[in-house]
């Protein structure tokens, strides 16, 4: 893997802004020692041999990525590098692309003396776990090799309020968080509580059982439902509502 090396003139740290980087490129970086560094209250320390791993970079004599068994290699969407109001991002505040296109596929998930088909084609637009899979950098751009279990559904527009959820995930609009305590006091947004409640817009398939065949979820477009707080993978929507996407374990109780 390819490697950066950094000496201390190109490391500032103030009482503010901890760490800036110049020409730093997506591949491991390996610091050498630099000097001592002095911020507020920081002690004088020095570091060596600091590696930071980011996306696994494949060299241009390699033409094709072959993804095996259930795994699907995916284009990551470009992350917005502007407001929809035109102002200009910077890197820290580019939120973490969440989706991208399928480019190829593995042969199939082996369960017993079955080997199931991905559930997914070469060019759906897909929406995966935030933290799944492994980056790679391949022919000038960003993929992720992932398991076919880490894709959350197919997006089908460009709204994610259309998404399709796969396998035992559940696709749910969250309930607007209340504006006022039991006793009229406005809260404020930092104070609102995140609704753990919201009305099940789409069911995935179902998971599959030892013999590869789908259990259908007890859980129906319609109900509202009551989940885990900090589970799932959050969304929003293009009419600025919230959604959530997560396994149907994940949902304590429906509501009635």
């Amino acid at each position: 893997m390819a490697a950066s090396q950094l000496t201390a003139s190109s490391i500032s740290v103030s009482a503010r802004n901890l760490v800036s980087f110049e020409g730093l490129k997506p591949s491991a970086v390996k610091f050498a020692s630099f000097g001592t560094l002095k911020s507020g209250g920081l002690s004088q320390r020095s570091f060596r041999g600091l590696v930071v791993q980011a996306a696994t970079v494949v060299a241009p004599k390699y033409t094709s990525i072959k993804p095996l068994g259930d795994r699907v290699l995916v284009k990551i969407k470009t992350v917005e590098e502007k407001t929809g109001g035109g102002i200009l991002l910077p890197s820290s505040a580019q939120s973490k692309p969440q989706g991208g296109e399928v480019v190829a596929v593995g042969e199939g998930k082996s369960i017993g003396s079955k080997t199931l088909d991905i559930s997914v084609k070469t060019g759906a637009k897909v929406v995966y776990s935030k933290y799944a899979g492994t980056e790679v950098e391949f022919d000038g751009e960003s993929h992720l090799i992932l398991k076919e279990d880490d894709i959350v559904g197919i997006l089908e527009t460009e709204d994610i309020k259309d998404l399709k959820p796969l396998n035992d995930r559940v696709f749910i609009k969250v309930a607007v968080a209340e504006e006022k305590t039991a006793g009229g006091l406005l809260l404020t947004e930092a104070s609102k509580e995140k609704p753990s409640i919201g009305s099940v817009i789409a069911v995935g398939p179902g998971p599959l059982d030892e013999e590869g065949n789908t259990k259908p979820l007890s859980i129906s477009p319609g109900n509202t439902v009551l989940y885990s707080k900090y589970a799932g993978n959050d969304f929003k929507g293009t009419d600025g509502s919230n959604y959530i996407a997560l396994r149907a374990s994940d949902v304590m109780a429906v509501l009635s």
